[in-house]
């Protein structure tokens, strides 16, 4: 039930970029970075159907979570680039040709060979409330950081910065997912509900969303879903063995298989990221009047 659920919120989730990026396109820059963007993407309602696949991708994933070590989750949900490849691939055309093919083998295989050369699993949560805090403000430490760089680059830079930094938050979100379902499970709602942890899931919810759609209006999609789709699982991972007590095995043969399969991943979401049947979104023009067809 871990992978099913997992592969259907990565479909859903995937389907729900490619639709939310069609819509952010038109948006304004300048409710680029404000919460006035989400405001004005709730009227269009070609957005509201890619929240309502997020949402629904979302539902999966806290269910994976709950039933599975975030170690073994998070490189499943990684598989949503291949679902949004369907749906871009469908509505523009194109053929997947070899570099698609690459990113589909790439994405796909390292999946399979991290899973089974890591072989993730659940251990007891003894790391400590200092290594705790510690990896929970490196996380949000690096995606302020990743925000702050991008609001001092070329707007041809920002969207993959922050993409990538929408892609950390949801790693952390994930990970605090699996710490509710564990606390629900083991004292109940009533407990979870005076609990901190919800509540900020909420708030990285939100943030990392209007971070998403600033960088699906900044440019286009293949600028900013690889970088988002490489981000979260690896920030997933890093918080599921920092400290949520996650083992996956440390022989060198299976580091080797490990490294080998992330470095797949993360190759294979570039390239199907950046493949030209992912959307580029509509003309625009800037503010010096010329279209901007990125």
């Amino acid at each position: 039930m871990i992978y099913l659920f997992g592969v259907l919120a990565a479909c859903l989730l995937g389907l729900g970029f490619v639709l939310q990026q069609h819509a952010a396109r038109e948006a304004p820059l300048s409710d680029m970075l404000s919460f006035r963007l989400l405001l004005d993407l709730m009227k269009v309602p070609l957005w509201l159907a890619g929240i309502g696949c997020m949402v629904a991708g979302q539902i999966f994933s806290v269910l994976a979570l709950s039933r599975g070590d975030l170690s073994r989750v998070e490189p499943l949900l990684a598989t949503n680039l291949l679902f949004a490849m369907v749906l871009a691939r469908w509505l523009s055309g194109e053929r997947l040709g070899r570099s698609g093919w690459a990113g589909v083998l790439l994405l796909s295989g390292g999946v399979t060979a991290f899973i089974i050369a890591g072989s993730p699993h659940s251990g007891p949560d003894d790391t400590g409330s200092l290594r705790h805090w510690l990896v929970f403000g490196g996380v949000l430490a690096l995606a302020l950081l990743l925000v702050l760089t991008a609001r001092h680059v070329r707007l041809v830079a920002e969207p993959p910065l922050l993409a990538a930094a929408a892609g950390v938050l949801y790693g952390l979100q994930d990970a605090l997912t699996r710490v509710s379902s564990s606390i629900a499970e083991e004292h109940g709602i009533g407990r979870l509900l005076v609990s901190w942890e919800p509540y900020l899931i909420v708030v990285l919810a939100v943030t990392g969303l209007m971070l998403v759609q600033s960088a699906f209006e900044a440019g286009p999609l293949r600028m900013s879903l690889p970088a988002l789709t490489a981000a979260e699982p690896l920030a997933g991972i890093a918080c599921g063995i920092g400290f949520l007590g996650d083992r996956i095995r440390i022989t060198p043969e299976a580091l080797a298989g490990e490294l080998a399969g992330l470095a797949a991943v993360v190759t294979g979401v570039f390239l199907l990221g950046r493949h030209p049947a992912m959307p580029t979104g509509c003309h625009r023009e800037t503010e010096d009047g010329t279209p901007d067809d990125d």
